[in-house]
């Protein structure tokens, strides 16, 4: 199985499928917010939800605040929640496998 996030010391980062970028969350830091892990590369969960708001193009729609990633990853899949301004809201698939991306990329 190939892995679906990235670790980098106190960052995990993976590949949010809705937002068509990176979201990172932070764990085993000694200050700031951090988020649970079940330590897996292949089918992480994380506690609580991850809440990202970005200015993306769904941002402002019919009204909406900028856009609005709410989800929660749970082995190895993610849960879009019914806030989300992206086309994935409400819908739970597998994370993407995780690819080295460049700084030229969309994410």
């Amino acid at each position: 199985m190939k892995p679906v996030i990235k670790q980098n010391e106190e960052l995990l980062r993976f590949h949010c499928p809705g937002c068509d970028a990176q979201h990172a969350i932070q764990h085993g830091a000694e200050d700031g917010p951090n988020w649970s892990w079940n330590g897996s590369l292949e089918k992480p969960t994380f506690s609580p939800s991850v809440l990202v708001t970005y200015t993306g193009a769904d941002a402002g729609r019919d009204g909406a605040p900028p856009a609005v990633c709410h989800s929660f990853v749970t082995d190895g899949r993610i849960q879009f929640l019914g806030d989300c301004t992206h086309a994935l809201a409400g819908q739970t698939v597998d994370l993407p496998e995780w690819i080295e991306w460049s700084p030229n990329s969309k994410s």
